[in-house]
């Protein structure tokens, strides 16, 4: 595992311990995170307290260990290189809440309540009001961010509008106590966003239309035969429609042999072709995109203790990074120079009383 310190610029990215990453995790970010692992120190944060806002129960906190360890082996079966990933636990670095903190009086609630994303994720957690947490995640987020001074963050669509708002932070702040933060780049991810199994919405874990890294090959098979597909074809010989169709949107993110894409798009589109063909393909390009993941999966979990030591190790070598940019931030903003003061006053009184 590397370490924090090094001339390379950082990237900061991760996901909440709520379960096993997907598909959709895959096309929004990891597969940007294993392009760019070399180029960047690369830090990963298993988000604990994000996943407050939507899930705080004592079994939600219980669960989150086990999902954490998943979390971190499916980024290595994903292609993640342990020896150049930094993965941390947010709740075990308590600076990372100072920073937030400091970071709440730089945006306004007007601001908060314009990114679109919040709203979405309180009603998919059944939340009939937006929890102060939630309003307030974008802002915890910017101090992940620039927590590690990150300069590249790579995001699927639905987190593009939360960096928007860590920059405008960063912005803030070194306009008012001067340079202490890069202005952290977003980068895109080349699939925007991957609608779920059931074409209703995008793909979730809590919504139940997912595909997992960790899936096998018979469950893979099972969610492709059960996907949504053109509502209005009743039969083979039936004309469809290809576009927004959800197992054309995976054909496309998922089998590289374009030739075969468009001839099931062709046929599909003059009636010439059944679902269950278009389907079969489909699992099976799926699964020749999983397979790589499963050994590289079965090769991490041979090696006994893995997980947690690369937790651990990264949440010490982090927490030891956040530690100096508190620092910074704090002599920035004359923090300490305020208490400073009283200190050097209370110690010349001290010294007048004694004489």
């Amino acid at each position: 595992m590397t370490t924090t310190t090094g001339a390379r610029p950082r990237m900061l990215t991760g996901d909440r311990p709520t379960g096993r990453l997907h598909l959709g995790h895959y096309v929004g970010s990891i597969a940007n995170r294993c392009a760019l692992q070399r180029d960047y120190q690369s830090h990963f944060i298993i988000a604990d307290l994000h996943m407050l806002t939507t899930k705080n129960t004592r079994e939600d906190i219980a669960n989150s260990g086990a999902n954490a360890r998943d979390m971190v082996l499916d980024s290595l079966a994903a292609g993640l290189d342990p020896e150049l990933s930094v993965f941390y636990l947010q709740s075990a670095i308590p600076e990372v809440m100072e920073i937030n903190t400091l970071f709440q009086n730089l945006v306004t609630v007007p601001r908060l309540e314009r990114v679109p994303s919040l709203k979405e994720m309180a009603r998919d957690a059944g939340k009939e009001e937006m929890p102060y947490g939630l309003l307030g995640y974008p802002v915890l987020q910017a101090a992940d961010i620039l927590c590690v001074r990150a300069h590249a963050v790579p995001v699927g669509k639905d987190n593009a509008a939360h960096v928007e708002v860590a920059r405008e932070i960063a912005r803030r702040f070194n306009n008012l106590y001067g340079e202490t933060f890069p202005v952290p780049e977003l980068i895109p991810a080349e699939v925007p966003s991957l609608v779920g199994t059931d074409g209703r919405a995008k793909m979730s874990k809590s919504l139940g239309n997912a595909i997992y890294l960790s899936d096998s090959p018979d469950e893979v098979r099972r969610k492709v035969r059960g996907m949504y597909t053109d509502p209005n074809r009743t039969r083979a010989d039936v004309p469809g429609t290809v576009e927004g169709n959800p197992v054309f949107h995976y054909h496309d993110a998922f089998n590289p042999d374009t030739a075969e894409v468009d001839d099931l798009k062709e046929r599909y589109r003059t009636g010439r072709v059944g679902d269950v063909e278009v389907k079969t393909r489909l699992a099976t390009a799926i699964n020749a995109f999983l397979d790589p993941m499963r050994e590289r999966r079965a090769r991490f979990e041979g090696e006994p203790g893995l997980v947690d030591r690369l937790i651990v190790e990264g949440t010490e070598a982090t927490r030891a990074a956040v530690r100096a940019t508190v620092r910074d931030m704090r002599r920035a903003m004359g923090l300490d120079a305020v208490y400073a003061s009283f200190t050097s006053a209370a110690q010349r009184g001290r010294r007048a009383v004694s004489a």
